[in-house]
């Protein structure tokens, strides 16, 4: 120790310094997000050949999301002492989502009257390949209310953990731990022996998410090779109008939530900054769920509550997706030449309400939601959804990042509400306080200017 207080103004630290950083998956996701945009740009056809790199990141991230959310929730609901308990956090959940959800799909129809982004185009619905969005079309027509609800019972119990649904691991998750919670000395040795198992599962997360680099790498090397940069130029303003108004909600209204609730927005942003780029990366939530939901509860937010309020909000609290729905059925009602009528325009409002949820958060369900809604919308060609198919990856990049910005706003909020939010555990890993998840080493969150933070030594 004392050979290291005598080196401290020279090289060394530095050093280690860089080490860390150069070693961390912040650091390491950047550098691949960079050079999969380059390599994409200046070698389109290796970037596209790149593709199974991401998809192949983001099965073996989706491989072990069912398991994390059913020990996540079977064991927190086993601690818990009482089933009244469990609905009411759900009850107070459903109802963040609903007003949020709701109040992000106004401010997308609002933002398209005002900025109309598609007026002027002048485009004719009969001259546009319909057959690029068939398939889209197609699972659509396939989605129905009664249908969404059924396919949230899984055929059998292991199938929960193998399909790859979130919703049917949490329904069977939840019924596994309300039968754990009322049977008293086997409930408790069961959920032991499940935490236990919990240690081993978030180890093997760990070892997974260093993989994220090369998956950042592949996903974003395809997207810019097979799109391409003058996409983005042909339709510059929707996109820019859609990523503006997506940071102006998690800015404004959700920064007005985050402070009421009292803690920033920005901080919070500096503490998912690992997951928000991985999400960037592979334009898809999914890919960070995992992390989420340590990170959650690192920040003082009890398992039981992480477990119901992140899975679920991952299909009911889709913020980025609805404010997409309303932006682009108008941008294509505009663009195409359709007036849509006050009373139209409200009942778009009513449908995409229903509509968007359960959209999961996996790439191009925003796209499957969009054409769910137009279908029902006879005015809206829906053939016009082939205007913006060839940068809807870049769209979904946006609406992932404020899907999951909302689901970890909506977590601390709904702890708040129940009056189990650890305020010291929250200030700590916001104001940049060492984080140690299962699996992996510490690490702290750079804390914003002005913050000052004790000493501690977190090699």
């Amino acid at each position: 120790m004392g050979a290291r207080q005598a080196s401290s103004d020279s090289a060394p630290v530095p050093r280690s310094r860089w080490r860390r950083t150069v070693g961390s998956l912040y650091f390491q996701v950047i550098a691949a997000i960079i050079a999969g945009i380059v390599l994409g740009a200046v070698r389109p056809d290796i970037g596209v050949a790149l593709q199974a790199l991401g998809d192949g990141f983001i099965k073996l991230v989706k491989m072990i999301i069912a398991p994390v959310i059913f020990l996540t929730i079977v064991t927190g609901i086993g601690n818990v002492r009482s089933a009244g308990n469990l609905g009411r956090v759900a009850g107070k959940a459903f109802v963040y989502f609903l007003a949020l959800s709701t109040l992000a799909l106004i401010i997308g129809l609002i933002v398209a009257n005002v900025v109309q982004p598609g007026a002027g185009m002048g485009v004719n619905p009969a001259t546009l390949d319909a057959t690029a969005i068939e398939e889209y079309r197609t699972k659509a027509d396939e989605s129905s209310v009664a249908q969404f609800l059924l396919d949230i019972i899984p055929t059998t119990f292991v199938s929960a953990l193998t399909d790859g649904s979130i919703l049917q691991a949490l329904f069977v998750a939840v019924l596994f731990g309300l039968a754990l919670m009322g049977a008293g000395e086997a409930g408790a040795r069961v959920t032991q022996a499940l935490e236990s198992v919990a240690e081993v599962v978030f180890r093997l997360v760990a070892m997974l998410m260093r993989l994220a680099p090369i998956g950042a790498f592949g996903a974003m090397a395809f997207t810019i090779g097979k799109y391409g940069v003058g996409a983005l130029i042909d339709l510059g303003t929707l996109i820019a109008t859609f990523y503006v108004t997506s940071a102006l909600f998690v800015f404004v209204v959700l920064g007005a939530v985050a402070r009421y609730n009292g803690f920033s927005i920005v901080r919070l942003i500096a503490y998912l900054k690992e997951e928000l780029l991985l999400v960037l990366g592979t334009s898809s939530s999914e890919a960070a769920l995992p992390r989420l939901l340590q990170k959650m509860e690192a920040a003082g937010c009890p398992k039981a509550i992480v477990g119901l309020v992140v899975p679920t909000g991952y299909s009911f609290n889709l913020d980025g997706t609805n404010i997409y729905m309303t932006l682009a059925a108008l941008f294509i009602a505009q663009a195409t030449g359709v007036e849509l009528s006050l009373t139209e325009q409200i009942t778009l409002l009513l449908v995409a309400m229903v509509s968007s949820k359960g959209a999961a958060g996996v790439t191009g369900a925003g796209f499957i939601t969009l054409a769910a809604t137009l279908s029902i919308i006879p005015s809206i060609p829906i053939a016009g959804m082939a205007l913006i198919l060839g940068i809807d990856r870049f769209m979904s990049e946006c609406r992932a990042l404020t899907n999951f910005i909302g689901n970890a706003v909506a977590t601390i909020v709904v702890t708040r509400w129940e009056g189990q939010l650890d305020k010291g555990a929250l200030d700590a890993a916001l104001h940049g306080a060492p984080v140690v998840l299962p699996g992996e080493p510490a690490f702290t969150v750079e804390p914003p200017a002005g913050v000052r933070l004790g000493e501690r030594d977190v090699d």
